[in-house]
Protein backbone atom coordinates (compact mmCIF):
# COMPACT_ATOMS: atom_id res chain seq x y z
CA UNK A 1 0.00 0.00 0.00
CA UNK A 2 2.73 2.06 -0.29
CA UNK A 3 3.33 4.88 -2.81
CA UNK A 4 4.51 3.65 -6.31
CA UNK A 5 5.83 5.46 -9.42
CA UNK A 6 3.28 3.18 -11.43
CA UNK A 7 1.31 5.52 -14.32
CA UNK A 8 -2.35 5.80 -13.57
CA UNK A 9 -5.17 5.64 -15.97
CA UNK A 10 -6.95 9.05 -16.12
CA UNK A 11 -10.00 8.99 -16.36
CA UNK A 12 -12.47 12.94 -16.60
CA UNK A 13 -15.52 12.43 -18.51
CA UNK A 14 -16.64 15.41 -19.44
CA UNK A 15 -19.96 16.61 -17.98
CA UNK A 16 -22.49 19.41 -19.10
CA UNK A 17 -22.27 21.35 -15.78
CA UNK A 18 -18.74 22.10 -14.43
CA UNK A 19 -19.95 23.15 -11.09
CA UNK A 20 -20.55 19.46 -10.09
CA UNK A 21 -16.84 19.24 -10.35
CA UNK A 22 -17.39 15.49 -10.65
CA UNK A 23 -13.76 14.43 -12.12
CA UNK A 24 -12.20 10.92 -11.41
CA UNK A 25 -8.85 10.11 -11.18
CA UNK A 26 -8.70 6.53 -10.51
CA UNK A 27 -6.39 3.98 -10.80
CA UNK A 28 -7.59 1.10 -13.01
CA UNK A 29 -6.30 -1.42 -10.56
CA UNK A 30 -8.97 -0.32 -8.33
CA UNK A 31 -11.97 -1.90 -10.37
CA UNK A 32 -10.28 -5.27 -9.76
CA UNK A 33 -9.65 -4.61 -6.02
CA UNK A 34 -13.25 -3.66 -5.29
CA UNK A 35 -14.94 -6.31 -7.32
CA UNK A 36 -12.86 -9.07 -5.81
CA UNK A 37 -14.12 -8.10 -2.42
CA UNK A 38 -17.64 -8.18 -3.63
CA UNK A 39 -16.67 -11.64 -5.21
CA UNK A 40 -14.89 -13.05 -2.11
CA UNK A 41 -18.36 -13.99 -0.89
CA UNK A 42 -19.99 -16.27 -3.46
CA UNK A 43 -17.02 -18.05 -4.90
CA UNK A 44 -15.71 -21.66 -4.17
CA UNK A 45 -12.45 -21.16 -1.15
CA UNK A 46 -10.18 -23.00 -2.82
CA UNK A 47 -10.93 -20.54 -5.43
CA UNK A 48 -11.03 -17.34 -2.75
CA UNK A 49 -7.36 -17.60 -1.96
CA UNK A 50 -6.02 -17.47 -5.90
CA UNK A 51 -8.50 -13.80 -5.63
CA UNK A 52 -6.80 -12.79 -2.51
CA UNK A 53 -3.27 -12.88 -4.39
CA UNK A 54 -4.71 -11.60 -7.32
CA UNK A 55 -5.95 -8.98 -4.64
CA UNK A 56 -2.95 -8.11 -3.40
CA UNK A 57 -0.98 -8.09 -6.55
CA UNK A 58 -3.30 -5.36 -7.47
CA UNK A 59 -3.41 -3.32 -4.71
CA UNK A 60 -0.12 -3.24 -3.71
CA UNK A 61 0.77 -1.64 -6.75
CA UNK A 62 -1.47 1.50 -5.92
CA UNK A 63 -1.21 4.01 -3.04
CA UNK A 64 -4.16 3.26 -0.33
CA UNK A 65 -6.30 6.70 -1.47
CA UNK A 66 -6.34 5.31 -4.38
CA UNK A 67 -8.70 2.80 -3.30
CA UNK A 68 -11.80 4.57 -2.68
CA UNK A 69 -13.46 3.15 -6.33
CA UNK A 70 -14.97 6.08 -7.56
CA UNK A 71 -15.01 4.92 -11.22
CA UNK A 72 -18.19 4.57 -12.44
CA UNK A 73 -19.08 0.54 -13.73
CA UNK A 74 -22.57 -0.09 -13.92
CA UNK A 75 -21.91 -3.59 -11.91
CA UNK A 76 -24.88 -5.18 -13.86
CA UNK A 77 -25.71 -9.25 -13.45
CA UNK A 78 -23.71 -9.66 -16.73
CA UNK A 79 -20.67 -8.17 -15.67
CA UNK A 80 -20.99 -9.64 -12.42
CA UNK A 81 -21.50 -13.24 -14.32
CA UNK A 82 -18.52 -12.43 -16.75
CA UNK A 83 -16.00 -11.62 -13.52
CA UNK A 84 -17.30 -14.55 -11.48
CA UNK A 85 -16.58 -17.18 -14.53
CA UNK A 86 -13.05 -15.07 -14.61
CA UNK A 87 -12.37 -15.19 -10.94
CA UNK A 88 -13.52 -19.16 -10.78
CA UNK A 89 -10.59 -20.32 -13.02
CA UNK A 90 -7.42 -21.52 -11.73
CA UNK A 91 -5.51 -19.65 -13.88
CA UNK A 92 -2.91 -16.80 -13.10
CA UNK A 93 -1.50 -13.69 -14.73
CA UNK A 94 -4.49 -12.01 -15.29
CA UNK A 95 -4.00 -7.98 -16.52
CA UNK A 96 -6.01 -5.14 -17.51
CA UNK A 97 -6.18 -3.23 -20.63
CA UNK A 98 -7.77 -0.48 -21.05
CA UNK A 99 -9.74 0.61 -24.51
CA UNK A 100 -11.72 3.76 -25.26
CA UNK A 101 -15.17 2.71 -23.83
CA UNK A 102 -14.47 -0.82 -22.13
CA UNK A 103 -11.95 -2.17 -19.77
CA UNK A 104 -10.78 -5.31 -20.63
CA UNK A 105 -9.77 -8.20 -18.72
CA UNK A 106 -7.07 -10.22 -20.25
CA UNK A 107 -5.09 -13.22 -19.83
CA UNK A 108 -3.12 -15.35 -21.87
CA UNK A 109 -5.24 -18.71 -21.10
CA UNK A 110 -8.54 -17.00 -21.03
CA UNK A 111 -11.41 -15.82 -23.06
CA UNK A 112 -11.14 -11.55 -23.34
CA UNK A 113 -13.98 -10.16 -21.78
CA UNK A 114 -15.36 -6.28 -22.82
CA UNK A 115 -17.01 -4.84 -19.95
CA UNK A 116 -18.74 -1.98 -20.92
CA UNK A 117 -17.55 1.14 -18.03
CA UNK A 118 -20.20 3.89 -18.77
CA UNK A 119 -19.17 7.50 -18.21
CA UNK A 120 -20.58 9.20 -14.89
CA UNK A 121 -23.08 10.57 -16.90
CA UNK A 122 -24.63 6.89 -17.13
CA UNK A 123 -24.54 5.73 -14.14
CA UNK A 124 -27.73 6.08 -12.77
CA UNK A 125 -29.51 3.59 -14.01
CA UNK A 126 -33.25 2.08 -12.31
CA UNK A 127 -35.66 -0.45 -11.98
CA UNK A 128 -37.85 1.13 -14.58
CA UNK A 129 -36.28 3.93 -15.84
CA UNK A 130 -39.25 6.38 -14.95
CA UNK A 131 -42.74 5.76 -16.20
CA UNK A 132 -41.93 6.31 -19.98
CA UNK A 133 -39.54 3.77 -19.82
CA UNK A 134 -35.24 4.18 -20.55
CA UNK A 135 -35.51 5.36 -24.14
CA UNK A 136 -38.90 7.42 -23.41
CA UNK A 137 -42.33 6.88 -25.12
CA UNK A 138 -43.51 8.28 -28.48
CA UNK A 139 -47.30 9.43 -28.49
CA UNK A 140 -48.99 8.16 -31.44
CA UNK A 141 -52.34 8.37 -31.99
CA UNK A 142 -55.05 8.27 -35.19
CA UNK A 143 -55.70 11.17 -37.14
CA UNK A 144 -58.32 13.93 -35.56
CA UNK A 145 -62.19 12.97 -36.61
CA UNK A 146 -62.96 15.76 -39.42
CA UNK A 147 -59.59 16.36 -40.57
CA UNK A 148 -58.49 16.28 -44.16
CA UNK A 149 -55.34 13.60 -44.29
CA UNK A 150 -54.04 15.04 -47.60
CA UNK A 151 -54.28 18.50 -46.72
CA UNK A 152 -53.16 18.85 -43.24
CA UNK A 153 -50.67 21.01 -42.24
CA UNK A 154 -48.09 18.17 -41.95
CA UNK A 155 -47.04 15.82 -39.44
CA UNK A 156 -45.95 15.96 -35.60
CA UNK A 157 -44.00 13.65 -33.40
CA UNK A 158 -43.63 13.72 -29.72
CA UNK A 159 -41.12 12.03 -27.86
CA UNK A 160 -41.89 11.83 -23.84
CA UNK A 161 -39.45 11.10 -21.26
CA UNK A 162 -40.37 11.22 -17.61
CA UNK A 163 -43.22 10.66 -15.61
CA UNK A 164 -46.86 11.12 -15.61
CA UNK A 165 -46.83 15.12 -15.39
CA UNK A 166 -44.61 15.11 -18.61
CA UNK A 167 -47.36 12.02 -20.76
CA UNK A 168 -49.79 14.56 -19.69
CA UNK A 169 -48.12 17.57 -20.57
CA UNK A 170 -47.61 15.43 -24.07
CA UNK A 171 -50.96 14.91 -24.64
CA UNK A 172 -51.87 18.63 -23.86
CA UNK A 173 -48.97 19.63 -26.97
CA UNK A 174 -50.32 17.25 -29.21
CA UNK A 175 -54.39 17.96 -28.89
CA UNK A 176 -52.85 21.87 -29.32
CA UNK A 177 -50.70 20.73 -32.87
CA UNK A 178 -53.80 18.83 -33.91
CA UNK A 179 -56.08 21.71 -33.90
CA UNK A 180 -53.51 23.63 -35.95
CA UNK A 181 -53.85 21.04 -38.33
CA UNK A 182 -51.06 18.45 -37.69
CA UNK A 183 -51.47 14.91 -37.14
CA UNK A 184 -49.44 12.41 -35.56
CA UNK A 185 -46.79 10.11 -36.85
CA UNK A 186 -44.61 7.71 -35.39
CA UNK A 187 -41.54 8.05 -37.48
CA UNK A 188 -39.39 10.90 -36.67
CA UNK A 189 -37.90 11.41 -39.99
CA UNK A 190 -41.31 11.92 -41.61
CA UNK A 191 -42.26 14.63 -39.07
CA UNK A 192 -42.60 18.32 -39.81
CA UNK A 193 -42.46 19.52 -35.85
CA UNK A 194 -40.61 17.55 -33.77
CA UNK A 195 -41.06 17.98 -30.35
CA UNK A 196 -38.80 16.45 -27.17
CA UNK A 197 -40.60 16.51 -24.08
CA UNK A 198 -37.79 15.93 -21.63
CA UNK A 199 -37.07 15.12 -17.89
CA UNK A 200 -34.21 16.14 -15.91
CA UNK A 201 -34.85 14.33 -12.62
CA UNK A 202 -31.68 11.91 -13.89
CA UNK A 203 -28.77 12.89 -15.78
CA UNK A 204 -29.33 9.55 -17.81
CA UNK A 205 -32.43 11.00 -19.64
CA UNK A 206 -30.93 14.19 -20.19
CA UNK A 207 -28.19 12.68 -22.23
CA UNK A 208 -30.42 10.99 -24.74
CA UNK A 209 -32.03 14.13 -25.09
CA UNK A 210 -28.98 15.61 -26.38
CA UNK A 211 -27.75 12.55 -28.18
CA UNK A 212 -31.47 12.47 -30.01
CA UNK A 213 -31.29 16.23 -31.12
CA UNK A 214 -27.74 15.53 -32.48
CA UNK A 215 -28.93 13.26 -35.00
CA UNK A 216 -31.73 15.80 -35.75
CA UNK A 217 -29.95 18.65 -36.43
CA UNK A 218 -28.05 17.29 -38.62
CA UNK A 219 -31.35 16.81 -40.94
CA UNK A 220 -32.38 19.85 -40.02
CA UNK A 221 -29.58 21.81 -42.15
CA UNK A 222 -30.81 19.94 -45.14
CA UNK A 223 -34.92 20.91 -44.69
CA UNK A 224 -34.31 24.15 -43.06
CA UNK A 225 -38.67 24.07 -42.95
CA UNK A 226 -38.67 21.45 -40.43
CA UNK A 227 -39.19 22.65 -36.49
CA UNK A 228 -37.44 20.93 -33.67
CA UNK A 229 -38.85 21.81 -30.02
CA UNK A 230 -37.45 20.80 -26.71
CA UNK A 231 -40.06 20.97 -24.15
CA UNK A 232 -39.74 20.20 -20.52
CA UNK A 233 -37.87 19.84 -17.93
CA UNK A 234 -34.14 19.94 -19.43
CA UNK A 235 -35.79 22.73 -21.45
CA UNK A 236 -36.88 24.61 -18.37
CA UNK A 237 -33.47 24.19 -16.86
CA UNK A 238 -31.14 24.68 -19.23
CA UNK A 239 -32.52 27.31 -21.37
CA UNK A 240 -30.67 29.05 -23.72
CA UNK A 241 -27.92 27.07 -23.03
CA UNK A 242 -29.50 24.17 -24.99
CA UNK A 243 -29.92 26.49 -27.67
CA UNK A 244 -26.35 27.56 -27.55
CA UNK A 245 -25.38 24.00 -27.35
CA UNK A 246 -27.80 22.88 -30.62
CA UNK A 247 -28.43 26.02 -32.94
CA UNK A 248 -30.52 24.09 -34.97
CA UNK A 249 -33.32 24.18 -32.12
CA UNK A 250 -36.28 26.19 -32.86
CA UNK A 251 -38.19 26.21 -30.09
CA UNK A 252 -36.56 25.67 -25.76
CA UNK A 253 -40.42 25.89 -23.38
CA UNK A 254 -40.92 25.23 -20.17
CA UNK A 255 -43.68 22.97 -18.63
CA UNK A 256 -45.87 25.91 -17.94
CA UNK A 257 -46.26 26.57 -21.45
CA UNK A 258 -47.20 22.73 -22.88
CA UNK A 259 -50.87 24.52 -23.72
CA UNK A 260 -49.26 27.94 -25.45
CA UNK A 261 -47.09 25.68 -28.26
CA UNK A 262 -49.38 27.12 -30.61
CA UNK A 263 -48.63 30.70 -30.07
CA UNK A 264 -44.43 29.83 -29.73
CA UNK A 265 -44.41 28.15 -33.00
CA UNK A 266 -46.13 31.05 -34.68
CA UNK A 267 -43.40 33.24 -33.42
CA UNK A 268 -40.75 30.46 -35.19
CA UNK A 269 -42.73 30.80 -38.33
CA UNK A 270 -41.68 34.53 -38.25
CA UNK A 271 -38.17 33.47 -38.40
CA UNK A 272 -37.68 33.71 -34.32
CA UNK A 273 -35.33 31.18 -32.20
CA UNK A 274 -37.47 31.34 -29.61
CA UNK A 275 -36.92 30.41 -25.58
CA UNK A 276 -39.79 30.57 -23.57
CA UNK A 277 -38.72 29.46 -19.93
CA UNK A 278 -39.70 32.66 -17.46
CA UNK A 279 -42.05 31.81 -14.90
CA UNK A 280 -45.63 32.83 -15.74
CA UNK A 281 -49.24 32.54 -13.81
CA UNK A 282 -50.38 29.34 -15.31
CA UNK A 283 -53.90 29.65 -17.61
CA UNK A 284 -56.97 27.58 -17.42
CA UNK A 285 -56.57 25.20 -19.83
CA UNK A 286 -59.36 24.90 -22.29
CA UNK A 287 -57.97 22.74 -25.12
CA UNK A 288 -58.20 19.29 -25.70
CA UNK A 289 -55.66 17.05 -24.90
CA UNK A 290 -55.06 13.92 -27.62
CA UNK A 291 -55.14 10.78 -24.80
CA UNK A 292 -53.09 8.02 -25.00
CA UNK A 293 -55.18 5.29 -23.80
CA UNK A 294 -59.25 5.53 -24.91
CA UNK A 295 -59.86 4.27 -21.20
CA UNK A 296 -58.14 6.31 -18.92
CA UNK A 297 -56.96 9.79 -18.50
CA UNK A 298 -54.46 12.15 -16.85
CA UNK A 299 -56.10 15.17 -15.08
CA UNK A 300 -53.17 17.50 -13.79
CA UNK A 301 -54.73 19.22 -10.55
CA UNK A 302 -51.73 21.28 -9.38
CA UNK A 303 -48.60 22.48 -10.53
CA UNK A 304 -44.72 22.91 -9.29
CA UNK A 305 -43.74 22.01 -6.33
CA UNK A 306 -42.76 24.38 -3.12
CA UNK A 307 -40.39 21.52 -1.26
CA UNK A 308 -36.92 22.40 -1.12
CA UNK A 309 -35.42 17.86 -1.62
CA UNK A 310 -31.65 19.18 -1.51
CA UNK A 311 -31.49 16.10 -4.65
CA UNK A 312 -34.17 17.15 -6.45
CA UNK A 313 -34.34 19.53 -9.66
CA UNK A 314 -38.32 19.79 -10.10
CA UNK A 315 -39.12 23.43 -8.13
CA UNK A 316 -36.66 25.08 -10.50
CA UNK A 317 -38.23 22.95 -13.36
CA UNK A 318 -41.56 23.35 -12.73
CA UNK A 319 -42.10 26.19 -10.66
CA UNK A 320 -43.99 27.12 -7.92
CA UNK A 321 -47.37 25.50 -6.42
CA UNK A 322 -50.25 26.32 -8.83
CA UNK A 323 -53.87 24.41 -8.26
CA UNK A 324 -56.54 24.09 -10.51
CA UNK A 325 -59.76 25.54 -9.43
CA UNK A 326 -62.34 22.50 -8.01
CA UNK A 327 -64.98 23.43 -11.18
CA UNK A 328 -61.75 23.16 -13.91
CA UNK A 329 -61.44 19.51 -12.81
CA UNK A 330 -64.49 18.95 -12.13
CA UNK A 331 -65.55 20.06 -15.75
CA UNK A 332 -62.84 18.16 -17.15
CA UNK A 333 -63.65 15.29 -15.56
CA UNK A 334 -67.06 15.29 -16.44
CA UNK A 335 -66.27 16.12 -20.33
CA UNK A 336 -64.01 12.53 -20.03
CA UNK A 337 -67.09 10.80 -18.86
CA UNK A 338 -68.86 12.27 -21.88
CA UNK A 339 -66.31 10.85 -23.82
CA UNK A 340 -66.38 7.71 -22.65
CA UNK A 341 -63.56 7.40 -20.42
CA UNK A 342 -63.93 5.45 -17.28
CA UNK A 343 -60.75 6.04 -15.09
CA UNK A 344 -58.89 9.53 -14.31
CA UNK A 345 -55.46 9.43 -12.49
CA UNK A 346 -55.40 12.96 -10.83
CA UNK A 347 -51.32 14.25 -11.09
CA UNK A 348 -49.36 16.71 -8.93
CA UNK A 349 -45.82 16.60 -7.85
CA UNK A 350 -47.12 17.06 -4.43
CA UNK A 351 -50.80 16.19 -4.65
CA UNK A 352 -51.49 16.29 -0.97
CA UNK A 353 -50.38 20.31 -1.28
CA UNK A 354 -53.47 20.94 -3.30
CA UNK A 355 -55.63 24.18 -2.54
CA UNK A 356 -52.54 25.54 -0.46
CA UNK A 357 -52.49 28.71 -2.92
CA UNK A 358 -56.11 28.81 -3.22
CA UNK A 359 -58.33 31.62 -1.36
CA UNK A 360 -60.40 30.97 1.92
CA UNK A 361 -60.50 28.60 5.13
CA UNK A 362 -62.72 25.64 6.50
CA UNK A 363 -65.59 27.14 8.42
CA UNK A 364 -65.56 24.63 11.09
CA UNK A 365 -62.57 26.26 12.74
CA UNK A 366 -59.98 23.94 12.15
CA UNK A 367 -57.87 26.27 10.75
CA UNK A 368 -57.94 24.56 7.77
CA UNK A 369 -57.63 25.70 3.89
CA UNK A 370 -61.66 25.62 2.15
CA UNK A 371 -59.97 23.38 0.06
CA UNK A 372 -57.78 20.31 0.67
CA UNK A 373 -57.16 17.49 -1.32
CA UNK A 374 -59.22 15.54 0.30
CA UNK A 375 -62.16 18.02 -0.30
CA UNK A 376 -61.34 17.92 -3.87
CA UNK A 377 -61.86 14.54 -4.10
CA UNK A 378 -64.86 14.66 -2.45
CA UNK A 379 -66.05 17.04 -4.63
CA UNK A 380 -65.29 15.09 -7.99
CA UNK A 381 -65.91 11.59 -6.20
CA UNK A 382 -69.27 11.64 -8.07
CA UNK A 383 -68.87 12.76 -11.46
CA UNK A 384 -71.09 10.59 -13.99
CA UNK A 385 -69.21 8.07 -16.22
CA UNK A 386 -66.11 7.89 -14.08
CA UNK A 387 -65.67 4.61 -12.45
CA UNK A 388 -61.98 4.96 -10.96
CA UNK A 389 -60.42 7.35 -9.64
CA UNK A 390 -56.20 7.17 -8.74
CA UNK A 391 -53.48 9.85 -7.96
CA UNK A 392 -49.86 10.75 -7.91
CA UNK A 393 -47.90 11.69 -6.51
CA UNK A 394 -48.31 11.80 -2.67
CA UNK A 395 -46.08 13.00 0.06
CA UNK A 396 -45.61 11.89 3.37
CA UNK A 397 -45.55 15.06 5.06
CA UNK A 398 -49.01 15.88 3.89
CA UNK A 399 -50.58 12.59 4.00
CA UNK A 400 -53.00 12.40 6.67
CA UNK A 401 -55.61 9.72 8.14
CA UNK A 402 -58.46 12.63 7.41
CA UNK A 403 -57.33 11.51 3.67
CA UNK A 404 -56.46 8.40 3.90
CA UNK A 405 -60.19 7.55 5.67
CA UNK A 406 -62.34 9.38 3.33
CA UNK A 407 -60.10 7.72 0.43
CA UNK A 408 -61.65 4.33 2.14
CA UNK A 409 -65.12 5.72 2.28
CA UNK A 410 -65.26 6.55 -1.58
CA UNK A 411 -65.96 3.21 -3.84
CA UNK A 412 -64.27 4.87 -7.15
CA UNK A 413 -61.43 5.67 -4.94
CA UNK A 414 -58.77 2.25 -6.16
CA UNK A 415 -56.99 1.35 -2.81
CA UNK A 416 -53.33 2.00 -4.73
CA UNK A 417 -51.50 4.81 -3.17
CA UNK A 418 -47.94 5.84 -4.22
CA UNK A 419 -46.12 7.22 -1.61
CA UNK A 420 -42.24 7.98 -1.90
CA UNK A 421 -40.23 7.41 1.62
CA UNK A 422 -36.66 7.79 -0.41
CA UNK A 423 -34.86 6.60 2.74
CA UNK A 424 -35.35 4.44 5.42
CA UNK A 425 -32.75 6.68 7.61
CA UNK A 426 -33.82 9.57 9.79
CA UNK A 427 -30.43 10.97 9.12
CA UNK A 428 -30.68 10.88 5.45
CA UNK A 429 -34.28 12.09 5.36
CA UNK A 430 -32.80 15.00 7.36
CA UNK A 431 -30.01 15.87 4.80
CA UNK A 432 -32.67 15.36 2.28
CA UNK A 433 -35.02 17.87 4.00
CA UNK A 434 -37.64 15.43 3.25
CA UNK A 435 -39.47 16.81 6.68
CA UNK A 436 -40.28 13.02 8.29
CA UNK A 437 -38.98 10.45 9.70
CA UNK A 438 -39.30 6.79 8.90
CA UNK A 439 -41.58 6.22 11.76
CA UNK A 440 -44.05 8.72 10.68
CA UNK A 441 -44.10 7.03 7.01
CA UNK A 442 -44.41 3.30 9.05
CA UNK A 443 -48.01 5.10 10.59
CA UNK A 444 -48.87 6.34 7.33
CA UNK A 445 -48.80 2.65 5.82
CA UNK A 446 -50.27 1.17 8.98
CA UNK A 447 -53.09 3.82 9.03
CA UNK A 448 -54.02 2.81 5.42
CA UNK A 449 -53.90 -0.87 6.33
CA UNK A 450 -56.09 -0.55 9.01
CA UNK A 451 -59.12 1.64 7.11
CA UNK A 452 -58.32 -0.90 3.66
CA UNK A 453 -56.08 -3.95 4.87
CA UNK A 454 -55.71 -4.84 0.96
CA UNK A 455 -54.56 -1.98 -0.49
CA UNK A 456 -51.33 -2.06 -2.08
CA UNK A 457 -48.58 0.50 -1.54
CA UNK A 458 -45.42 1.52 -4.11
CA UNK A 459 -42.86 4.08 -2.94
CA UNK A 460 -40.20 5.66 -4.26
CA UNK A 461 -36.07 4.84 -3.21
CA UNK A 462 -32.91 6.69 -3.54
CA UNK A 463 -29.72 4.35 -2.88
CA UNK A 464 -25.87 6.15 -2.76
CA UNK A 465 -26.90 9.43 -1.38
CA UNK A 466 -24.47 11.74 -0.53
CA UNK A 467 -22.76 10.59 2.89
CA UNK A 468 -24.74 7.33 2.96
CA UNK A 469 -23.23 4.65 5.07
CA UNK A 470 -24.01 0.77 4.65
CA UNK A 471 -25.97 0.56 7.99
CA UNK A 472 -27.76 2.99 6.86
CA UNK A 473 -28.50 1.34 3.57
CA UNK A 474 -29.73 -1.43 5.76
CA UNK A 475 -32.22 0.62 7.63
CA UNK A 476 -33.52 1.37 3.81
CA UNK A 477 -33.73 -2.34 3.28
CA UNK A 478 -35.21 -3.06 6.52
CA UNK A 479 -37.98 -0.71 5.58
CA UNK A 480 -38.82 -2.12 2.73
CA UNK A 481 -39.01 -5.88 4.42
CA UNK A 482 -41.37 -4.49 6.79
CA UNK A 483 -43.84 -2.41 4.90
CA UNK A 484 -44.25 -5.19 1.83
CA UNK A 485 -44.65 -2.70 -1.32
CA UNK A 486 -46.26 -3.92 -4.32
CA UNK A 487 -43.81 -1.81 -6.18
CA UNK A 488 -40.78 0.36 -5.62
CA UNK A 489 -39.28 2.42 -7.97
CA UNK A 490 -35.37 2.75 -7.76
CA UNK A 491 -32.71 4.84 -8.38
CA UNK A 492 -28.52 5.35 -7.72
CA UNK A 493 -28.38 9.08 -6.65
CA UNK A 494 -27.50 10.99 -9.51
CA UNK A 495 -25.79 14.60 -9.31
CA UNK A 496 -28.23 17.26 -10.62
CA UNK A 497 -27.12 20.89 -11.25
CA UNK A 498 -28.48 23.64 -9.12
CA UNK A 499 -28.60 21.11 -5.93
CA UNK A 500 -27.52 21.58 -2.83
CA UNK A 501 -26.25 17.25 -2.27
CA UNK A 502 -24.45 17.71 -5.96
CA UNK A 503 -21.92 19.96 -4.03
CA UNK A 504 -21.32 17.89 -1.26
CA UNK A 505 -17.90 16.45 -0.41
CA UNK A 506 -19.25 13.29 0.94
CA UNK A 507 -20.28 11.94 -2.29
CA UNK A 508 -20.64 8.17 -2.40
CA UNK A 509 -18.87 5.77 -4.67
CA UNK A 510 -20.18 4.68 -7.84
CA UNK A 511 -19.04 0.77 -7.43
CA UNK A 512 -21.11 0.90 -3.98
CA UNK A 513 -23.95 2.95 -5.77
CA UNK A 514 -24.73 0.28 -7.70
CA UNK A 515 -24.24 -2.54 -5.54
CA UNK A 516 -26.52 -1.42 -3.57
CA UNK A 517 -28.75 -0.70 -6.47
CA UNK A 518 -29.03 -3.98 -7.28
CA UNK A 519 -29.59 -5.47 -3.81
CA UNK A 520 -32.24 -3.17 -3.11
CA UNK A 521 -33.98 -4.34 -6.80
CA UNK A 522 -33.48 -7.94 -5.48
CA UNK A 523 -35.03 -7.37 -2.46
CA UNK A 524 -38.05 -5.42 -4.53
CA UNK A 525 -38.81 -7.93 -6.90
CA UNK A 526 -38.98 -10.68 -3.81
CA UNK A 527 -41.08 -8.76 -1.92
CA UNK A 528 -43.16 -7.95 -5.45
CA UNK A 529 -43.86 -11.36 -6.35
CA UNK A 530 -44.86 -12.58 -2.62
CA UNK A 531 -47.67 -9.53 -2.47
CA UNK A 532 -48.84 -10.58 -6.28
CA UNK A 533 -49.06 -14.00 -4.72
CA UNK A 534 -51.79 -13.04 -2.68
CA UNK A 535 -54.24 -12.55 -5.83
CA UNK A 536 -53.82 -15.93 -6.47
CA UNK A 537 -57.49 -17.86 -6.44
CA UNK A 538 -59.62 -14.71 -6.32
CA UNK A 539 -61.97 -12.51 -8.15
CA UNK A 540 -60.58 -8.66 -9.26
CA UNK A 541 -62.47 -6.45 -11.43
CA UNK A 542 -60.09 -5.13 -14.16
CA UNK A 543 -60.52 -2.25 -16.08
CA UNK A 544 -59.65 -3.76 -19.85
CA UNK A 545 -57.10 -1.23 -21.49
CA UNK A 546 -56.46 -3.39 -24.10
CA UNK A 547 -54.62 -6.28 -26.59
CA UNK A 548 -51.90 -7.72 -25.38
CA UNK A 549 -49.29 -6.51 -27.86
CA UNK A 550 -47.46 -9.86 -27.32
CA UNK A 551 -50.53 -12.84 -26.87
CA UNK A 552 -53.01 -10.75 -29.88
CA UNK A 553 -55.83 -13.48 -28.41
CA UNK A 554 -55.48 -12.17 -24.91
CA UNK A 555 -57.01 -8.57 -23.12
CA UNK A 556 -55.04 -6.80 -20.55
CA UNK A 557 -56.17 -4.63 -18.25
CA UNK A 558 -55.68 -3.12 -14.16
CA UNK A 559 -57.23 -4.14 -11.11
CA UNK A 560 -57.82 -2.41 -8.10
CA UNK A 561 -54.28 -2.90 -7.32
CA UNK A 562 -52.97 -1.45 -10.34
CA UNK A 563 -51.71 -4.95 -11.22
CA UNK A 564 -51.50 -5.60 -14.96
CA UNK A 565 -54.13 -8.46 -15.45
CA UNK A 566 -54.36 -10.86 -18.60
CA UNK A 567 -57.24 -13.42 -20.09
CA UNK A 568 -58.49 -14.50 -22.89
CA UNK A 569 -60.81 -12.35 -24.74
CA UNK A 570 -61.39 -9.89 -27.51
CA UNK A 571 -61.21 -6.09 -28.68
CA UNK A 572 -65.01 -5.38 -27.95
CA UNK A 573 -64.29 -5.78 -23.88
CA UNK A 574 -62.30 -2.28 -23.95
CA UNK A 575 -63.49 -0.13 -21.65
CA UNK A 576 -65.64 -2.84 -19.96
CA UNK A 577 -64.83 -3.76 -16.02
CA UNK A 578 -64.83 -7.46 -16.35
CA UNK A 579 -64.44 -10.02 -13.38
CA UNK A 580 -61.27 -11.85 -13.96
CA UNK A 581 -60.53 -15.41 -11.36
CA UNK A 582 -57.19 -14.75 -10.88
CA UNK A 583 -55.22 -18.57 -12.01
CA UNK A 584 -51.31 -17.54 -12.07
CA UNK A 585 -49.39 -14.67 -10.28
CA UNK A 586 -45.77 -13.27 -11.36
CA UNK A 587 -43.79 -10.50 -9.95
CA UNK A 588 -45.63 -7.91 -11.37
CA UNK A 589 -48.85 -9.26 -14.13
CA UNK A 590 -51.21 -11.60 -13.01
CA UNK A 591 -53.01 -14.01 -15.52
CA UNK A 592 -56.45 -15.31 -15.27
CA UNK A 593 -60.10 -16.08 -16.75
CA UNK A 594 -63.14 -14.66 -17.46
CA UNK A 595 -65.73 -15.68 -14.94
CA UNK A 596 -69.42 -15.72 -16.35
Amino acid sequence: HRHTHRVKAQYTPRLENPSLRVFRQVSLFTIVAHLVSTMRAIVAPQTAAQLSACQAKATSSVPRHALRPTLCPSVSSSIRGKILELSRSRKAGHTLRRGHNSVTLASSTLPTFDLDIPSVTNLDHLKDDGYCGADGTVLMRPPPLGLDVHNSKGKYWIKTFGCQMNMADSERMAGVLETMGYMSTDDADSANVLVYNTCSIRDKAEQKVYGALGRQAKRKRSDPNMKIVVAGCVAQQEGETLLRRVPEVDLVMGPQYANRIDQLLELVDLGQQVCKTEAIEILEDITTPRRDSSTSAWVNIIYGCNEHCTYCVVPQTRGKEQSRTPEAIREEMAELGRQGYKEVTLLGQNIDAYGRDLPGFADDGSGRRLWTFTDLLQHVHDVPGIERIRFATSHPRYFTERLIKACSEMPKMMPFYHIPFQSGNNEILKEMKRGYTHQRYRRIIDTIRHYMPDAAVSGDAIVGFPGETDEQFQETMALIREIGFDTVNTAAYSPRPNTPAAEWENQVADLIKMDRLHQINALVNEIAEQRSARYLNTVQEVLVEGVNPKIPTQMMGRNGGNRSTFFDGDASMIGQILKVHVDESRTWSLTGHLVV
